[in-house]
């Protein structure tokens, strides 16, 4: 058996090369490499996908978050409840944006937000909750919003790792008051190369937004506001448009290879992530928990399973927010999955036998 890592980008590459590089010969004969229509098309596409108003596509999913945060005038000496566990993508858009994020914990069986701990968390200086569909599995919005609605807080979805996921039957990125997604390349809607979107239904959030990517202009050389280069390029919104047609058949590849570890791996060992019935998960990360973390890391390398890990220290205690004053036992189910969590190999090209040797891998481990 060769080596299975946990995403192989290639095969999925493989299958649909001679489609984006045609794509591509557009964009260049156009050489409309910077913004322009195929980017417009790309924001239309995608949101007629997810059932929104308005898709405004930035430079990555990082300067998503940023201007999120900005366009609803959120800035110094307010801040954003955040959860610890997600990457640090998410918290990195408050800091940018001049507030303050403020870590809460998350559940000890779905790995998401804890709205009981969002409650404990709330001051007089919050503005806003970040609530991430954290491994592409969407957290518990309807008690979020809730809580927003009581104290008049801002929602925004962090949907970087949940392109068609879905609560209730209605895609994630269109609940809040604005939402957030990543295009980076292994995410399940990936671009060839570096891509991001801010979601609104809002429409003067949306030419807010426009405004803030490019240069605080929206007529060319008028400056109103103070703005940033963070424009999509037209490579990567062509490489979006042709992988969005295959991306809900991807999705329940991804459906079904998780239903056979949550069937198949029966090692009591291995914790995995509880999923309620009214949500509708991606996959875009299968994570287990093993307090023998070490030994199961051996067991699956030296069987020719590669892992990942997403992610190793929860947000709260990384050195880069050592200023907040956060220490061990802040967080400690967010502690608890960062010091156990394992992901699988997880991604729509990966053959039956890979997936049977996967299962009996685990299976085997004592």
């Amino acid at each position: 058996m060769n080596i299975i890592p946990c995403l192989d980008l290639k095969r999925q590459h493989a299958q649909i090369k001679n489609e984006i590089f045609s794509e591509f010969e557009k964009v260049y004969t156009n050489t409309a490499f910077s913004g322009g229509t195929f980017v417009e098309e790309f924001e239309h596409l995608f949101a007629s996908y997810l059932g929104a108003k308005h898709v405004i596509c930035v430079n990555n999913g990082t300067s998503a978050l940023q201007l999120a945060v900005m366009t609803l005038g959120i800035g110094p000496g307010d801040e954003v409840i955040v959860p610890a566990n997600t990457f640090i993508a998410t918290a990195w858009g408050v800091t940018h944006a001049g507030a303050t994020p403020v870590f809460v914990d998350c559940l000890p069986d779905t790995w998401q937000i804890d709205p009981r701990d969002v409650k404990r968390k709330i001051t007089s200086r919050t503005k806003a909750v970040i609530g991430v569909h954290l491994y592409g599995q969407p957290f518990e919005i309807d008690e979020v919003i809730e809580i927003c609605n009581k104290h008049n807080l801002y929602l925004i979805e962090d949907a970087a790792q949940a392109h068609g996921a879905e609560y209730k039957g209605k895609k994630v990125g269109t609940f809040g008051n604005l939402a957030c997604f990543s295009f980076y390349p292994g995410k399940n809607l990936g671009a060839c190369g570096e891509g991001g979107a801010v979601v609104t239904n809002d429409e003067k959030f949306a030419k807010k937004i426009q405004q803030l990517r490019n240069h605080g202009s929206l007529t060319r050389y008028y400056h109103d506001i103070i703005g940033f280069n963070m424009r999509m390029g037209g490579l990567e919104a062509a490489s979006l448009k042709i992988k969005l047609k295959y991306l809900d058949s991807w999705n329940e590849k991804r459906r079904k290879i998780a239903q056979r570890y949550f069937d198949e791996i029966k090692n009591l060992l291995i914790k995995m992530q509880k999923q309620p019935a009214q949500l509708k998960s991606v996959f875009h990360l299968f994570v287990v928990m093993c307090e023998k973390k070490e030994k199961f890391i051996e067991h699956l390398t030296q069987n020719n399973i590669q892992p990942a890990f997403h992610y190793p220290v929860p947000c709260h205690l990384q050195k880069a927010y050592s200023h907040l004053g956060y220490k061990s036992g802040s967080c400690p189910n967010a502690e608890k999955l960062s010091a156990e969590c394992i992901s699988l190999p997880m991604y729509p090209e990966l053959e039956e036998s890979e997936i049977n040797h996967v299962i009996s891998v685990i299976n085997q481990f004592r």
